[in-house]
């Protein structure tokens, strides 16, 4: 491992040379392996779906590496109930225009983006929200105040793929930090800093006393703005839920709030006029000219929806140690475990 102030090694998803497997084995593996835990058919197909796409998106941090982290009956049980929320306030948008839930005394329901996109076959607008226990320090601040507090807004377009934000409002996500230290790779420095408020580019500091820092970084850079943004999503999925805000938030069992919600893009105007406009927008932002060495200019949701094609296609490569903790806990419960996507590549 790098020692702190050495340049990070750049990682490519395409790239990945672990095994890859196709989606519906791997949604039936989490179908059963939940099942088999005491989650009912439907709860166990909800979960699975929330899970897989996830990965197919490319988000592996959030997708079925959960399962072989953690009790897997815990994980799926939180993913039902955003589920069941979200669906709540699309029914309730269906009627009203517009729609906002709060959930309490839940836990990290994995991908924000999941939920919002469940917006979007409804001609809806997504929004999902969660707060987290604390991992992220408050601008000017050497002790973790807040969660990595995830925020999406999903937009339904016309013949361009929708927009998708799906992001903490610290700068990575703690599961990036999890992903880099099983690669035994070093993460940028501005990711995180050790326990003596030094920035690193070593992922085991955050465990040993560090912390993320809010989108932005540093004050020059304009960490106040992701800050404010991570008190927002506290103020909106953990006070007004009444969980409570992340320094109340306990580490250990991880109860958390989430905030959902959709509004009917009908209420507002006719949708395929709003569609229209929303390709025209993407369009313009994509044929922006580049800089040196820039290939494209990307539009949020591109290259998640991109890498779901491809990885439909050729199958979701499981790291290593995903791949080998999962057909443990597969083994254990008597289920079998699926052949690698050998034509896939």
């Amino acid at each position: 491992m790098p020692g702190k102030g050495a340049a990070p090694t750049p990682s490519n998803h395409n790239m990945d040379t672990s095994p890859r497997y196709r989606a519906d084995d791997l949604r039936r593996l989490t179908r059963e392996i939940l099942t088999r835990c005491g989650m009912t058919s439907r709860d166990a197909s909800i979960s699975a779906d929330v899970l897989i796409d996830t990965d197919l998106r490319g988000i592996d941090s959030h997708g079925i590496a959960h399962l072989s982290s953690h009790n897997a009956y815990v994980p799926g049980l939180r993913l039902v109930v955003a589920y069941n929320a979200m669906k709540l306030a699309i029914e309730k948008a269906e009627a009203n225009g517009v729609a906002m839930v709060a959930v309490t005394n839940s836990h990290h329901y994995g991908a924000a983006g999941y939920y919002s996109m469940m917006a979007l076959p409804h001609d809806m607008i997504g929004i999902s929200m969660t707060n987290a226990s604390p991992a992220v320090l408050p601008t000017f601040g050497l002790e973790r105040r807040l969660g990595t507090n995830a925020i999406s807004f999903a937009v339904p377009a016309g013949e361009e793929p929708p927009y998708v934000l799906d992001m903490a409002t610290s700068t990575v996500a703690v599961g990036k930090l999890e992903l880099a230290r099983r690669r035994g790779e070093p993460i940028p420095l501005g990711w995180a800093v050790d326990k003596h408020g030094a920035g690193t580019t070593d992922p085991n500091d955050y465990w040993d006393g560090g912390a993320l820092l809010p989108l932005g970084s540093t004050p020059e850079l304009s960490s106040f703005k992701g800050y404010g943004l991570g008190i927002l999503v506290d103020i909106l999925s953990g006070v007004l839920s009444g969980v409570g805000f992340g320094a109340a938030l306990s580490r250990e069992d991880r109860t958390v709030g989430h905030f959902l919600g959709a509004i009917r893009i009908e209420s507002f105007r006719p949708v395929e006029d709003f569609k229209e406009m929303m390709d025209d927008m993407i369009r313009s932002l994509r044929s922006t000219p580049t800089g040196l060495g820039d290939e494209r200019v990307l539009v949020p949701g591109l290259k998640e929806h991109e890498t779901y094609q491809e990885r439909s296609r050729t199958g979701i490569p499981l790291h290593p140690e995903v791949r080998d903790s999962l057909k443990g806990l597969a083994d254990e419960l008597g289920i079998q475990f699926p052949s690698e996507n050998l034509g896939a590549g």
